[in-house]
């Protein structure tokens, strides 16, 4: 009896394994990253949230609103690598250009971090940390 009690908690405990190492498996189809993990602690729209773990130092919870991004660190003038991107609801830094394309990683894009090929257009600000 005491050996089926310890084989089944084996399986349940391999099984569990497994289903968290899938939820947060990386998947890579050219520049698309896609994480999928649960944020604890984040605000339900939580790009600015995790873009405050993406710079040097943490500037605050008024941070989690994407639109504040537009006055972090000095003016950029202009996209290019390395930079913050930020939309009237959307933040994310720009890791790349390529093929006349900016790509861009950020948080709460489709509920998951991603790093993919977007469209600047509509960008309200470029910040540089």
């Amino acid at each position: 009896m005491f050996q089926n009690i310890v084989a089944a908690t084996a399986v349940l405990c391999a099984c569990a394994t497994t289903a968290e190492a899938r939820s947060h498996q990386h998947h890579r189809h050219g520049y698309y990253h896609h994480y999928r993990s649960h944020h604890t602690g984040s605000p339900h729209a939580w790009c600015g949230w995790f873009m405050r773990g993406q710079v040097g130092s943490d500037p605050g919870p008024s941070f989690n609103l994407a639109r504040s991004w537009a006055h972090y660190g000095s003016n950029a003038g202009g996209p290019s690598v390395g930079v913050i991107v930020v939309w009237r609801h959307h933040v994310g830094k720009i890791v790349a250009h390529e093929n006349g394309q900016w790509i861009i990683q950020s948080g709460n894009d489709g509920r998951a971090v991603r790093t993919r090929p977007r469209s600047i257009a509509g960008a309200i600000a470029f910040r540089r940390a």
